[in-house]
């Protein structure tokens, strides 16, 4: 069965505790504060996630982040539009438009903060 995720109220990407739909029958009260302590269960029946018990707290917060109104979406997207508009931010793209492949893995290391690319020491190469 796969794991479910969701990105609770804080913004976290967390995994959510499956719980098979018999259990939830006879042990309501147990499941249901687990759902109050965690922020959601999936409920199971043959493996297969078939509901999700989630807090009231983490409800609220879903419900807030689907009833976002346009103009506030609007809003966000001019701000982030108007960042990316900077001369700094241009002078960046217009660089790694212009970069050659060299370049381009030489700052991808550099942004993994590593001097030199891993040792291929052990590594079986493809017709040996």
């Amino acid at each position: 069965m796969s794991t479910l995720t969701f990105r609770n109220k804080q913004g976290e990407l967390v995994d959510i505790p499956s719980i098979p739909a018999t259990r939830l029958k006879n042990e309501f009260g147990t499941v249901f504060d687990r759902a109050m302590r965690e922020g959601a269960v999936a409920i199971t029946r043959h493996d297969t996630p078939r509901a999700v018990l989630v807090s009231y707290e983490e409800f609220e917060s879903l419900a807030k982040a689907r009833s976002t109104p346009l103009e506030d979406r609007r809003a966000q997207f001019d701000a982030l539009l108007g960042r990316m508009q900077t001369p700094a931010a241009r002078k960046g793209m217009e660089a790694a438009f212009n970069a050659t492949p060299t370049e381009l893995g030489r700052a991808a290391v550099k942004a993994l903060g590593r001097r030199k690319p891993a040792s291929k020491k052990g590594r079986i190469r493809a017709g040996r």
